[in-house]
């Protein structure tokens, strides 16, 4: 039962005296979740160009089983926001702690499974009914992880420091990223082509065992942020957090999706949609291809870092601002850097990782800037997932369609779209709200 503002009676929950968390292990909590989580997604990521084609999907046409492969990767982005609901419902009413290891879990049994399914070969179109299935979960538990991730550094964060402890858990994109694609790249000088494809390509999949192990030792080692522990005394939590956001932040949940359109729209055309150009049109090996995609996450995670460190001096909105302008800029050498050879894809992903760097280093801060502490989780998860559907999950589809049947620099047309709404977004918000 709720008072006339909607929370939850004082004595449902009895006050909390725990300890507050140290620094170093909440940002070893923030950072090594999602770098786990990240790390689960991008294995798929890559496995949807350089395996799933191949063994999910019916023989014949190989550019109809790479869309495929990328139709099925899209369904994650579907089951993020399904995650944020579920997830941001808990997290805000139950706490930031228990959820996200309920995220970690729920993220880490999908990708195991994926590593023991069988293929077309074996069980027909159940195979890829069942990556679908797998895929799903993978979605739907980094929904859940990513708001909870960020909320556990900035709610422990000591003023002045929010940016930068925002930029911990979205340093595990990067290291993600790095760590899969180093995965793959080990695994392709160690066995040959024919033994990747029979058995290898599972082996970065199961192996997240042991890292969801580690993951749960340190998220079961911290306490609830010191924000959460306020509201639980102060009664400030509220019964169904989804609803409070849709009556209450209507404006902030439209304007946050806008805000992070450009990030999702740009990252994944730099990485997923590079490695299937670069294995699929510019006919780079696969190792070669896997090469420059560890050299743009090195980019990524450099640049990620600054942005923390630089948000905090000069303030977020203006280096998001300015991020905005760096990605218009740079459509309009996207097609020029993609058709120039191999230094030319080499320019295209260290510049292009380097400029998305920036911004995942500010969105994390930006996207929970608006919402009060009782909707929080929920919020910054809808927006950010809500982001994702328009700006991820088809932009390896819609790029490889352009680039098919109206050349790159319509990628390049593509991506500028998406700045130009992010900055317009941008503009549109109050100072307080990115």
């Amino acid at each position: 039962m709720t008072d006339h503002a909607g929370a939850l009676p004082s004595a449902a929950t009895p006050p909390l005296t725990k300890p507050l968390n140290s620094p170093a292990r909440v940002l070893l909590a923030s950072l090594i979740g999602t770098t786990i989580e990240f790390f689960d997604f991008y294995v798929y990521a890559t496995a949807a160009v350089l395996v799933f084609p191949k063994l999910f999907f019916p023989a014949g046409n190989d550019t109809a089983a790479l869309l495929a492969s990328f139709a099925v990767f899209s369904i994650a982005f579907f089951a993020r926001p399904f995650g944020a609901v579920v997830f941001g419902h808990f997290g805000d009413r139950v706490g930031r702690k228990t959820t996200l290891v309920a995220a970690l879990l729920t993220m880490g049994i999908s990708t195991v499974v994926i590593g023991l399914l069988p293929t077309h070969a074996q069980i027909g179109l159940a195979a890829p009914l069942l990556l679908v299935l797998c895929r799903f979960g993978q979605g739907f538990g980094l929904g859940g992880e990513w708001g909870g991730a960020v909320l556990l550094a900035t709610e422990n964060a000591p003023e002045g420091k929010r940016n930068w402890y925002a930029m911990f858990p979205q340093l595990g994109a990067p290291l993600g990223l790095l760590l899969s694609s180093g995965t793959f790249w080990i695994l392709l000088h160690v066995v040959s082509p024919e033994s990747f494809l029979s058995w290898a390509w599972r082996v970065p999949f199961l192996a997240s065992i042991v890292l969801i192990a580690i993951g749960l030792w340190v998220r079961l080692s911290i306490t609830e942020t010191p924000e959460f522990q306020k509201a639980i005394e102060k009664a400030e939590r509220v019964a169904v957090p989804a609803m409070e956001l849709l009556r209450k932040h209507k404006r902030s949940l439209l304007l946050g999706t806008l805000v992070g359109l450009m990030t999702f729209v740009f990252f994944y055309v730099c990485t997923a949609y590079l490695l299937s150009y670069n294995v699929g049109v510019a006919k780079m090996s696969l190792l070669d291809a896997l090469k420059v995609q560890i050299a743009g996450a090195v980019a990524f995670g450099t640049t990620n870092i600054l942005a923390g460190l630089l948000a905090d001096k000069i303030g977020r909105r203006t280096l998001l601002i300015a991020n905005c302008l760096m990605v218009i800029v740079f459509s309009f050498f996207l097609a020029p850097l993609l058709s120039g050879g191999v230094a030319g894809i080499y320019a295209f992903a260290l510049i292009g990782l380097a400029i998305f760097g920036i911004n995942y280093g500010l969105i994390g801060a930006a996207l929970a800037a608006p919402f009060p502490t009782t909707v929080r989780y929920t919020g910054s998860s809808m927006t950010f997932n809500l982001a994702s559907i328009f700006g991820a999950s088809l932009a390896p589809y819609i790029a490889t369609w352009l680039q098919a049947n109206y050349g790159l620099a319509y990628i390049g047309y593509y991506v500028l779209a998406a700045a130009v709404i992010t900055l317009i977004a941008i503009f549109a918000s109050d100072k307080h709200e990115v």
